[in-house]
């Protein structure tokens, strides 16, 4: 059948890089937000990028006009109803992808292919809520979206193989490499990702060394382009702690167990750059360690 038509469903961080690549590969997109603040929150950001991107020379201005013209917000579900493809790519919380779901799942026609951008929940969990078992799977993208060039497949045991095919290409399509995994929590990044980002947390309670050695060290001595803890501050620390429960639930591993400090930074509102705190201070500019976070650990 193709793909053209692509529904995202949310227009924070991830669903508006997802909804920006879809337009930018020449699909109708559609994004769905719960509200219209969000919306023009999400949609601002997209614009920015893309001007960005032509302040630098990486597209022109013709091109910016070109993926605008193929992108729309909505508040509306009923507005789904002729996609083609729907991607979930709301807050990692299965009770609130379940209920959004279920609300597109019902506007829908039965040939639309549902998937989710979740990298920790069931995806055999999420289809098992809809009228679509046999269509639905897991695609999994990168932060930030237009610059990270992978997607993991995890499909269940109930996909068809004419939706594992239409997803491959819709991927190939955004200029993205594809990689197939499995359905268990964490699929191949995460499950790798996670315990090294949560033991460095545990490196900084253990007095290991402080917030910009421990990121030097993995910079300089690995090669990372990015520090663990500067990482999780770019990720989120309430949605790392978010994705560390469900590993541990899972696996009940101990290199899965969530570190106190990661806890009580979520606690105190220290989420990463979208609260301007984590780990490092974000409101002055150039980041600044906050060196203060282990008087307690």
């Amino acid at each position: 059948m193709g793909i053209d038509r692509v529904g995202v469903l949310g227009c924070g961080l991830m669903g508006a890089g997802i909804a920006q690549v879809c337009a930018q590969a020449g699909h109708d997109t559609i994004v769905l937000e719960a509200s219209t603040e969000l919306l023009t929150r999400g949609l601002d950001r997209i614009g920015k990028f893309l001007q960005g991107s032509v302040d630098r020379g990486k597209m022109t201005a013709h091109e910016r006009a070109a993926t605008l013209s193929r992108l729309k917000g909505t508040v509306t579900t009923s507005d789904l109803a002729d996609r083609d493809l729907v991607i979930e790519a709301v807050t990692e919380d299965l009770a609130v992808k379940q209920a959004l779901i279920a609300m597109v799942d019902a506007v829908c026609p039965p040939k639309t292919i549902f998937a989710s951008n979740t990298s920790s929940l069931s995806i055999t969990q999420l289809a098992a809520g809809t009228r679509r078992t046999g269509r639905f799977i897991g695609l999994h993208f990168f932060n930030p979206v237009p610059l990270m060039g992978l997607v993991e497949m995890a499909p269940t045991i109930l996909t068809e193989d004419a939706v594992l095919k239409e997803a491959a290409a819709f991927v190939e399509s955004l200029n993205k490499t594809l990689i197939r995994t499995t359905d268990r929590t964490g699929f191949i990044v995460n499950r790798l990702l996670v315990p090294y980002i949560l033991d460095a947390v545990r490196a900084l309670e253990q007095g290991a060394g402080s917030i910009a050695d421990i990121d030097r060290a993995m910079m300089l001595g690995c090669g990372h382009p990015m520090g663990p803890l500067a990482l999780l501050d770019l990720v989120g620390l309430d949605t790392t702690l978010r994705i560390a429960e469900v590993f541990f639930e899972e696996f009940r591993e101990p290199r899965f167990a969530t570190p106190p400090l990661l806890k009580r930074m979520v606690l105190a509102g220290f989420h990463g750059r979208k609260t301007g705190r984590g780990f490092y201070d974000y409101g002055s500019g150039n980041p600044v360690p906050n060196d203060f976070l282990t008087r307690s650990a």
